[in-house]
């Protein structure tokens, strides 16, 4: 059996191409027939092992998901990530750590970090994204209850309070890779606007 025959192998061999693609062209390239080509298969090839292209798309998407856990340190099980950690001022430290490797990520892989979150492009392709992608926001909710418990009386939803600053973090990240945030602030320094969004969202650093 060839690897053009091996649904498997020719699967991952999609993937990867999409993946390239990703790296060198960004999304806009990132046509049934594009990816087939790069993959050195026939146009109609991509339709035999996904039935949309949403599904293929997503697909490419779940491996920017599996690398960006691997970059936070989130790989398999995420909730074995937190549990670990002990008081406020430890989940705040990893809180922290999470936002830069977000944030490195976003500018090491802007075509990757772009389709991950382009549900638009991504709609209707399944649970399987789903599955990959809400275990890394669930680590991110488990952490800011940590750092800042909620206390009925008016706060924010845990869910809410992480999803705010999630929304912050993605775009400090697209504001940077358009250069909307240098010319604001006069400056490339990031850690001085993190800062300030992290003290915003979980309340000043312990000193």
């Amino acid at each position: 059996m060839t690897e053009q025959d091996n649904p498997t192998g020719l699967r991952a061999r999609l993937v990867a191409a999409g993946v390239e693609l990703l790296t060198l062209e960004g999304v806009h390239a990132l046509t049934l027939r594009e990816i087939a080509r790069q993959a050195g298969v026939s146009h109609g090839a991509p339709r035999r092992h996904f039935a949309t292209h949403a599904e293929l798309l997503a697909a490419i998407a779940r491996h920017g998901f599996d690398e960006l856990a691997g970059t936070l340190g989130l790989r398999g099980d995420g909730a074995r990530e937190t549990t670990a950690v002990h008081g406020p001022a430890e989940a705040r430290a990893r809180l922290e750590r999470l936002a830069r490797g977000y944030l490195a990520f976003a500018a090491d892989r802007p075509g990757m970090f772009e389709l991950m979150f382009r549900h638009d492009v991504l709609e209707g392709s399944g649970a399987e994204l789903r599955r990959t992608s809400l275990p890394l926001f669930d680590a991110l909710t488990r952490l800011v209850v940590l750092v800042h418990p909620p206390t009925g009386d008016g706060d924010p939803s845990p869910t809410t309070a992480a999803a705010a600053l999630w929304a912050n973090l993605h775009g400090l990240a697209q504001l940077r890779a358009w250069g909307s945030l240098a010319l604001t602030t006069g400056t490339d320094a990031l850690d001085p606007v993190l800062r300030a969004t992290l003290d915003a969202h979980l309340g000043p650093a312990p000193r």
